[in-house]
């Protein structure tokens, strides 16, 4: 059986991960006024728990690699709750989160991913935009890091 947890990643990947989970976050609720909406649309509504499972299994590499220092823990516990007790997810959390949390977040991985190597850099924003290329949203913004 395929063991991925067996697979070496840089750790730089992960910021890269929260950062395109971000945009997904954005660009799917940009259609909505209110989180009833977007509740209603099950699609949109777990495709953005989906993404904020991702953001908290990367925070975890994050963290542990000490790339994000422990206050980011909450986001890990987010996760975690939101995985193991999905129908107890409080909806205006999750919208509370969307607009009050998440940009702070981007500025923080936008900052860190800056700070990666410049040659790593450019070849980790490379790789993503390849694996991202029917998205043009995440196109244009991956490619607004190169000029950072």
């Amino acid at each position: 059986m395929f063991d991925s947890s067996k697979i070496d990643r840089p750790v730089q990947m992960f910021l890269f991960d929260v950062y395109i989970a971000i945009l997904k976050i954005e660009d799917t609720v940009n259609d909505f006024s209110d989180v009833q909406n977007l509740l209603y649309d099950y699609n949109k509504w777990d495709s953005v728990i989906r993404e904020f499972e991702i953001i908290g299994e990367a925070s975890k590499h994050l963290l542990k690699s000490e790339l994000l220092d422990s206050d980011y823990q909450k986001i890990v516990n987010f996760r975690n709750q939101i995985t193991h007790e999905y129908f107890g997810i409080d909806q205006d959390v999750v919208w509370l989160i969307i607009h009050t949390k998440l940009d702070v977040l981007q500025k923080t991985i936008v900052a860190l991913i800056g700070e990666i190597e410049p040659t790593l850099r450019e070849e980790l924003i490379a790789a993503f935009i390849e694996d991202n290329t029917y998205l043009d949203f995440i196109v244009k913004a991956l490619e607004g890091l190169e000029n950072e």
